[in-house]
């Protein structure tokens, strides 16, 4: 790894760069797809929100939507028709048009296609017609208030039809129509983005960025240490942000941390035995120690979670019990477990892709889960490709997972979680036609007071039919060189590389 960025160094040198012309992220995650209608993790979102262009955004650092390919929209009375003015001189790199016939066949193929956020289009979206190039009209299935948020995510983000196969995900980078294309791309080791010439807004302020992936924290911190990287973005351990940010001045860093609406949660895939008696999956919500969590494996950084949507969120409520293992094994008992006859379970995670943390979380929750004496706990893990697979065919019975905004809605916290489309995209294979009646009816609500009545009693609902256990919720954080400046870790969690600047 040093050798290479010594070598790239030396090219960029011979090849007329400044130091000031690059940066070199450092990160531990992994990027998944770079197809929109397929991906549905944060990293691979991370990389399409700074080369492709979509058809809103959000105002710097806040929640608010503004314009960005759409120009403007209108809803009509009714709440079902949405009427979109879409930018003029707009294209991706090969000069392709952007305009409503692209975004007609870009969405249609995200619901053909079926990938993992197709519902977030497919569940509302009846029809989309092109009224002329720059005006795209769409028809709803119901009325929807935070239609225009759910844009805002990627699976809203138009393709190249020239470059894209209709009929099948694509492999490599998509044809960039935002700040920066993908000039190399070593999957698990290296990437390159360069500013892209045909983008229609403001050059980034770095030409170019070079993201480098670890295998761990140590890695990742030694790297940003000695130089090798200008900032370290996911995963860096808790307690070595900590002892960075004790010691900044010293080491000519800078640590950044903010609030995040990211959530981490246990899966119950309710079609699996024997978690598909809610009465186990109730026992077992009693048996968790999220203060032991949040105290010991991120050294109080994080806030223990009793509910599906953040904390500080409207309609947030706490409705998941307290750490009682005294109340699980009687519930457990009473079901006929017990020291002799344990409930057996596998509990699986996933060792890179959440940071070398998630072996300590899995370790404390044997622990907490097995403190009822009538529980033995088998751990086992997947790398994240495998982990995915194994969740969505539904192999895993419980399983570990994490959850960013697509959208700045709370109902991002319950329809992709307990609708049946959604769920089976978790894993959980939950179904309740109570429960999505209720948030169609949350959705069509005009009136923040009546979204919230009708997402508190969603969420009591879930807490009682227990699919997921919420954990907790955790912070953001960038530890950079003290000479870059632009790093802001925004509510939407969008991490935007063509801000960034080395001095």
């Amino acid at each position: 790894m040093k050798k290479y960025l010594v070598v790239l160094f030396m090219l960029f040198v011979a090849l007329g760069f400044s130091a000031s012309d690059y940066i070199v992220v450092g990160t531990t995650d992994k990027i998944r797809t770079l197809d929109p209608a397929n991906c549905y993790d944060y990293f691979s979102s991370n990389i399409l929100f700074n080369v492709l262009a979509g058809p809103v955004d959000y105002k710097l650092g806040t929640a608010e939507i503004i314009p960005w390919l759409f120009e403007k929209w209108t809803v009509s009375k009714d709440g079902l028709v949405y009427t979109f003015t879409i930018k003029k001189g707009a294209a991706f790199e090969d000069g392709t048009a952007i305009d409503a016939s692209v975004f007609k066949w870009s969405w249609e193929r995200v619901m053909k296609l079926g990938g993992d956020p197709a519902f977030l289009l497919g569940d509302v979206v009846d029809k989309i017609e092109v009224v002329n190039a720059q005006t795209l009209k769409v028809t709803l299935k119901y009325k929807f208030s935070a239609f225009v948020s759910v844009l805002g995510y990627t699976v809203g983000f138009p393709m190249n039809p020239k470059t894209t196969p209709a009929d099948k995900f694509i492999d490599g980078a998509p044809s960039a129509s935002g700040p920066y294309k993908v000039t190399e791309w070593q999957r698990d080791v290296r990437m390159v983005l360069e500013a892209n010439p045909k983008y229609f807004g403001a050059k980034p302020k770095t030409p170019k960025i070079i993201i480098q992936f670890f295998e761990n924290s140590t890695q990742l911190r030694m790297a940003l240490e000695s130089g090798q990287i200008d900032l370290a973005y996911r995963h860096m351990d808790p307690n070595d942000i900590l002892d960075l940010q004790k010691n900044q001045s010293q080491l000519g860093l800078k640590v950044y941390l903010g609030t995040s609406p990211q959530i981490r949660f246990l899966v119950f895939n309710v079609k699996q035995k024997p978690f598909d008696d809610p009465a186990i999956r109730q026992a077992l919500s009693y048996a968790v120690d999220r203060d032991a969590i949040v105290k010991t494996v991120f050294s109080g950084l994080s806030s223990p979670l009793y509910t599906l949507v953040p904390i500080g969120w409207w309609s947030h409520i706490d409705v998941m019990p307290k750490y009682n293992p005294k109340q699980a094994t009687q519930m457990l008992q009473k079901l006929g477990y017990s020291s002799s006859k344990p409930l057996t379970i596998d509990l699986w995670y996933t060792p890179s892709h959440y940071g070398s943390t998630e072996a300590d979380v899995v370790q404390l929750l044997k622990r907490s889960f097995e403190a009822t004496g009538v529980v033995k706990v088998n751990i086992k893990y997947a790398e994240w490709s495998t982990y995915v697979e194994y969740f969505l065919n539904g192999t895993m019975g419980l399983f570990l997972l994490g959850w960013y905004p697509d959208y700045m809605d709370p109902d991002d916290y319950l329809w992709p979680f307990l609708s049946k489309s959604g769920a089976a995209s978790m894993g959980s294979f939950y179904e309740s036609a109570e429960v999505e009646d209720l948030m169609i009816k949350g959705r069509a609500a005009t009136t923040l007071q009546e979204r919230t009545a009708l997402y508190q009693r969603v969420q009591q609902i879930a807490a009682k039919d227990a699919p997921y256990i919420t954990l907790w919720q955790g912070f953001a954080d960038c530890e950079a060189r003290s000479n870059i400046s632009g790093i802001v870790l925004e509510p939407s969690q969008i991490f935007r590389y063509y801000i960034l600047e080395k001095k």
